[in-house]
């Protein structure tokens, strides 16, 4: 039963609060696709916003990020999600995600959020359940909830690139592979809370917003994209802590981490979840504020 769990949550260590889309690739002809030249003074990389579980029909991609690939000699992605580090990942999952023996989700979260939680899992997975940490719970969850959508990691466009660059490219992480659980793990019982709340409440709603999110990654549409990415925090201030935790604070260090691969002289082609890059606090600002020419595509 643990693996069990430990696979659907590996699933989505890396996808929090970012949007994940299906469909159609390419871009409209003459658009703009999510991908940013970034120029320093060593030279050029190549800035990619990735969605990290998506459907076989999603290939090829555009031409435009082929090239973009084609033309570095680094790939740099948040953490590495082939085979080898997945497994790194699952063990140290399995080590964290279920109470100890004897404790138990109910005396941790709020009557409302555990009223809830009975109303969307079934009573036979009740032990399960029951065991499972509130962060651990939401982002399986959320997994079962894509992967019934068609959505796969294993089409995923780091994993696509990392496939693409075995052997061939040199290949840095930005991240440690348990820098993310380990954010989640140290969050208050209180913010575990609300973030298992509202993920289950948003679970609702995430169907009818996968047109949104396909068109606005295929056209290159920041805005739209911020508007996605930004739309339960701004509907749900309680929710301001997890966002500066698992976002805001994750923006800095991967600008930074982003950073060093600019002033190293190699060409860079970076990937990082497509709700990273957008808004004011979100990676292009970051980069642009620091004095870096960073230019759509």
């Amino acid at each position: 039963m643990r693996r069990r769990v430990a696979l659907r949550i590996v699933c989505l260590a890396f996808l929090l609060l970012v949007p994940s889309a299906w469909g159609d690739g390419g871009a409209p002809p003459g658009g703009n696709v999510f991908l940013w030249t970034v120029r320093s003074e060593k030279g050029v990389s190549y800035l990619l916003g990735s969605i990290h579980l998506l459907k076989k029909e999603m290939y090829p991609l555009d031409p435009r990020i082929e090239e973009a690939f084609a033309r570095s000699t680094v790939l740099a992605v948040e953490t590495d999600v082939g085979d080898r580090e997945k497994k790194k990942l699952e063990a140290f999952i399995l080590e964290n995600a279920l109470y100890p023996e004897g404790d138990s989700l109910g005396k941790h979260v709020s009557r409302e959020t555990y009223d809830l939680v009975r109303r969307k899992f079934p009573a036979a997975a009740k032990d399960r359940v029951d065991r499972m940490r509130p962060w651990a719970l939401a982002l399986t969850a959320t997994s079962i909830a894509y992967m019934k959508m068609g959505l796969d990691p294993d089409y995923g466009i780091d994993r696509y690139f990392l496939e693409k660059a075995d052997g061939r490219k040199k290949v840095v992480e930005l991240e440690r592979y348990d820098y993310v659980i380990r954010l989640l793990q140290g969050l208050p019982d209180k913010t575990q809370d609300l973030f298992l709340f509202y993920t289950l409440t948003d679970l609702e709603t995430v169907g009818g917003e996968i047109d949104n999110i396909i068109t606005c990654w295929s056209a290159g549409d920041v805005r739209g994209m911020e508007a996605v990415v930004y739309r339960s925090r701004d509907e749900y201030p309680k929710l301001l802590p997890v966002y500066d935790i698992l976002v805001s604070r994750r923006n800095r260090t991967l600008t930074e981490a982003i950073e060093g691969i600019l002033q190293g002289g190699d060409t860079g082609f970076i990937v990082v979840g497509a709700g990273h890059l957008v808004g004011k606090d979100g990676i292009l600002s970051r980069l642009r504020e620091k004095g870096y020419v960073v230019k759509q595509q």
